[in-house]
């Protein structure tokens, strides 16, 4: 699994310690420790599933005597009353590790319901719906797999993913003395072909100083439809051409006629709902 190298098993252990680092009494007083049963995880909702397998893993990381059987995969269409897994094994176990595993799930089925539904709102248009930066802290990886099981693609996954210069570089540089052309070059040369460089702008003129300079991936900031459209076509293919800034459902179809080759959406892993999804004992 590519979480692999991201620390995923001392993820899993960091947040069952939250719920059992003082034990669980209500458990312990009331199950005979010997006692075993079933459970299914189940949709109380409808959306896209994601993280069903990472949520599996808690449990296998709880007991790894527990049976684990994943019914349905990630980037399934799900409705409520569907079985998404089953456990059978000890009831304590299930029990313990429920809250964790189960916040998993909801919470990147979550991201993954409103990332699916970004992308059928352009659908019909050459354009990748991506999501950015704006993750919850050590969530990053899981969350970019749930925009990928919503049919999102990511954007890069940590700041040495590629050279993204943004408004804060361009006003550092600025303050001493280079102008935004001199700014893609300097990216460029720097860059040395090691990296992919992209330049946000937040202005036509800006836009058409770092065309200029040689830019061939260019981020359109905050910018209207009419800029989108204006930049698309001065572009002429030239450089690909990422819309961010204030995209939200009503909108987001507007800014793919454009005619950009990417949208780029925060609220995709900061602002998703969490999708209802629970544990049943049978």
């Amino acid at each position: 699994m590519f979480l692999a190298d991201f620390g995923l098993d001392s993820l899993i252990e960091r947040s069952l310690a939250e719920d059992l680092s003082d034990g669980d009494p209500t458990t312990d007083l009331l199950l005979a420790s010997d006692l075993k049963g079933e459970a299914t995880i189940v949709a109380r909702d409808s959306g896209v599933l994601s993280g069903i397998d990472f949520a599996l893993k808690v449990f296998q990381r709880l007991d790894s005597t527990l049976n684990l059987n994943r019914l349905i995969e990630d980037g399934s269409d799900i409705s409520s009353g569907n079985s998404l897994a089953q456990i059978d094994g000890l009831l304590a176990s299930i029990l313990k590790a429920e809250r964790t595993a189960i916040n998993i799930v909801q919470h990147l089925s979550g991201i993954a319901t409103l990332t699916r539904s970004y992308v059928k709102a352009v659908e019909g248009y050459e354009v990748s719906i991506l999501d950015t930066r704006k993750t919850t802290a050590g969530l990053r990886h899981m969350e970019k797999h749930a925009v990928r099981s919503g049919g999102g693609n990511n954007h890069r996954f940590n700041l040495g993913g590629s050279i993204l210069v943004k408004d804060n570089h361009i006003k550092a540089l600025k303050g001493v003395g280079f102008g935004m052309g001199d700014i893609v070059r300097k990216a460029l040369i720097k860059a040395n072909g090691a990296y992919e460089v992209e330049v946000e702008v937040e202005s036509i003129s800006e836009f058409k100083e770092a065309l200029d300079a040689g830019a061939k991936r260019i981020l359109l900031d905050n910018m209207s439809i009419d800029e989108i459209r204006e930049c698309v076509c001065i572009s002429n293919g030239i450089a690909l051409l990422e819309a961010s800034g204030g995209i939200t459902l009503s909108n987001v179809r507007d800014v793919a006629s454009t005619g950009v080759d990417y949208i780029s959406v925060g609220s995709l892993t900061h602002s998703s709902t969490s999708l209802d999804i629970g544990l049943d004992l049978f």
